[in-house]
């Protein structure tokens, strides 16, 4: 093997690793964003074709992963914890998969339109997953600023709103709602909002063990 091969195996891959962060955040956002749009609708075309698009990006971030996990494989010096990167691309990942499952779960459950819970729960996970895209652009040069504690908080701050959201809507939902099947539908669509913004802190949560150690 050639010298400049061999340094070529030692380098490491800043601009690769953070340049797929930054596009799985940003497919994570855009969804978030098509998902604001879906629970504007009823059934019909509108509907469809939103889900299909959100479908499209999720299968793209998974690509992504993989991606992220194949350089991870290849090379043996990196620019964070081989961990951390891990962990990093598998909750970014993981909030584009609740994403997607909220936005099937209008179709599966025939629910026609979401809620005001069900409203709110989604704007929560598109907030976090705008402050996760500030964080993970932010990566690059976190040892150049402090900004990413307060961005942790933020996304924490807006997982703790949506626990209060969702049990208020739960409790709501028992109180009023006469229709058993009416009332698993919207518990469990609820359940997965909330989930995904649970991911969004567990992203937060990566984010904040790389700051203490590379910060």
């Amino acid at each position: 093997m050639a010298l400049g091969s061999l340094f070529q195996i030692f380098r490491p891959k800043d601009r690769i690793f953070f340049f797929h962060f930054e596009a799985s955040a940003a497919n994570v956002l855009r969804m978030s964003e098509d998902l604001l749009a879906i629970m504007a609708t009823e059934p019909g075309a509108q509907r469809t074709a939103i889900l299909e698009r959100l479908e499209i990006t999720e299968r793209a971030n998974d690509d992504l992963t993989h991606t992220i996990f194949t350089e991870l494989a290849r090379n043996f010096i990196t620019p964070l914890d081989r961990e951390d990167i891990h962990y990093l691309a598998s909750s970014l990942d993981d909030v584009a998969d609740f994403i997607l499952a909220a936005a099937k779960n209008l179709e599966l459950f025939g629910i026609g339109k979401p809620d005001d819970t069900a409203n709110e729960l989604a704007r929560l996970v598109n907030e976090g997953c705008k402050i996760i895209q500030l964080a993970v652009q932010g990566l690059r040069l976190m040892h150049k600023d402090n900004q990413h504690a307060e961005l942790v908080v933020r996304i924490n701050a807006v997982e703790n709103e949506a626990d209060e959201v969702h049990d208020r809507g739960l409790q709501r939902l028992f109180a009023q709602e006469k229709d058993p099947i009416t009332l698993i539908k919207q518990r469990d669509l609820y359940g997965t909002l909330e989930l995904a913004t649970d991911k969004c802190e567990d992203v937060a949560n990566v984010l904040e063990s790389i700051m203490l150690k590379y910060a």
